[in-house]
């Protein structure tokens, strides 16, 4: 399947998992929207080596997936820039370490709005302007419950539900999340885990249909 020429946004794109698959889409000549928070200087180091790595157009966005506002503005300016999204990848997320009761509300709030409430309204935002389809990074934590990080589990366990709700009630758009393990990125301190550009390619290569779907009925692929 050609990527070339093809509209993607990635959310959280600035770094992480996000980083490396604006890479991977680059390397198959895909045009980025390459959206990020606060890290602006990141998120346009990461826009210049996508153009070094083969994207004909990169756009830089600010996006806090927390914020209608936010979310509307960067609908909206890569609308202006490109027409519509080919793909939306929704990767922004963020997680708690601490045992449940010592969770304070507002970081049991931070990780509901960013992993959950904040996916679902891009992607209600975006669909209008979604050609081809969604690919959602969840988490082998939204299949298997983890001890001290109930709330994080909660939030990729809904993105496991709407994913696979979403596929049926949009079968002409290719609609599946990928569930990596522990990844060497700042939320794992770089310690630990699988190489975040192994993750990327892995991405590419289920969207292009590389990889077999596990649940090819309900669009979902999961790399656990």
């Amino acid at each position: 399947m050609d990527l070339s020429n093809k509209i993607v946004l990635i959310t959280g794109a600035s770094k992480g998992i996000g980083e490396a698959i604006a890479y991977a889409f680059a390397k198959e000549k895909a045009r980025i929207v390459v959206t990020y928070n606060s890290d602006g200087a990141g998120a346009q180091k990461v826009a210049d080596k996508c153009a070094q790595l083969g994207s004909p157009e990169v756009l830089v966005v600010k996006l806090n997936i927390k914020e209608d506002t936010s979310i509307k503005d960067a609908i909206t300016k890569t609308e202006e820039k490109f027409g519509h999204i080919d793909i939306l990848i929704n990767n922004a997320g963020v997680i708690g370490w601490e045992k449940f009761e010592q969770e304070t509300f507002e970081e049991i709030e931070n990780q509901l709005r960013t992993n959950l409430e904040g996916m679902i309204k891009m992607t209600c935002a975006a669909l209008p302007q979604i050609k081809e389809g969604i690919i959602n990074i969840s988490s082998r934590a939204g299949h298997i419950p983890y001890p001290g990080r109930s709330v994080y589990c909660a939030t990729k366990f809904g993105v496991i539900g709407f994913t696979k709700s979403l596929a049926l009630e949009y079968p002409d758009l290719k609609i599946f999340s990928v569930s990596p393990g522990a990844v060497k990125t700042e939320m794992w301190n770089f310690q630990t885990g699988a190489d975040p550009g192994a993750v990327a390619d892995m991405v590419v290569k289920g969207w292009k249909g590389e990889i077999p779907l596990k649940n090819g009925d309900l669009n979902v692929w999961e790399l656990v």
